[in-house]
């Protein structure tokens, strides 16, 4: 679908942009017949700049094939629960310059695992309209029940796993199209201890940006 955030918009207009495009979200599985690759995205700031990397990772192998970047004004606030008004817009043009076809998103945020159950990797996937997965590294929302992660009402909205060779905890939720039982799969098979393969590329990429950017304002 055609998504798009306004240049500019209030607190109380994004919640209420969240709570309109949640239902929006399928929690289903729609898979290609065979997945190629893998495309992970990460973001960071630096003086009042967003840097946002994507990679392309071959499925099979977990091979990196393609990363792309982009560096631009930051356009919002930090506001835990409101990530994608701040990310969205340059994680989508990071991804978008690696052209990839029949691929899975991992996005390095939350999905539905969120209190109006529409993170940032929601926001990715109904952008992209591409199977999209949520694999974060804090509890934002919920509680720990027996691996899972639930709700007020005791629904389950994320699973948690364990990092190999580590006691770090990483949550994986649906961001769309996508069960969670094939999300938990997924991630598992690309698992390493610094996380799923596509992410760790893309974490690895926009901190040598942001390294960049540092050293191109030596005042900072």
């Amino acid at each position: 679908m055609k998504l798009k955030l306004p240049d500019s918009i209030s607190v109380r207009d994004a919640i209420k942009l969240q709570e309109t495009l949640g239902p929006q979200v399928s929690e289903e599985s729609d898979l290609p017949a065979k997945i190629n690759n893998l495309v992970g995205c990460d973001a960071t700031y630096f003086n009042g700049i967003t840097s946002a990397a994507a990679t392309l990772v071959d499925y099979e192998r977990l091979k990196l094939l393609k990363t792309s970047g982009v560096e631009e004004s930051t356009r919002f606030p930090y506001i835990p629960g409101l990530l994608a008004f701040r990310e969205a817009p340059s994680v989508l043009r990071a991804i978008r310059r690696l052209k990839p076809k029949s691929y899975v998103c991992l996005v390095d945020a939350h999905g539905v695992a969120h209190p109006r159950r529409f993170g940032l990797a929601c926001f990715v996937g109904l952008a992209l309209d591409k199977p999209t997965i949520g694999v974060a590294k804090n509890l934002l929302y919920g509680r720990i029940k027996k691996g899972t992660v639930v709700d007020g009402d005791g629904s389950t909205i994320a699973a948690t796993l364990k990092l190999p060779e580590s006691e770090k905890t990483i949550y994986v939720s649906v961001g769309h199209k996508i069960s969670l039982k094939d999300a938990v799969r997924i991630v598992k098979y690309c698992l390493t201890p610094q996380g799923p393969v596509p992410i760790r590329l893309a974490h690895e990429e926009v901190t040598k940006r942001k390294c960049l950017l540092k050293k191109s304002n030596p005042a900072y």
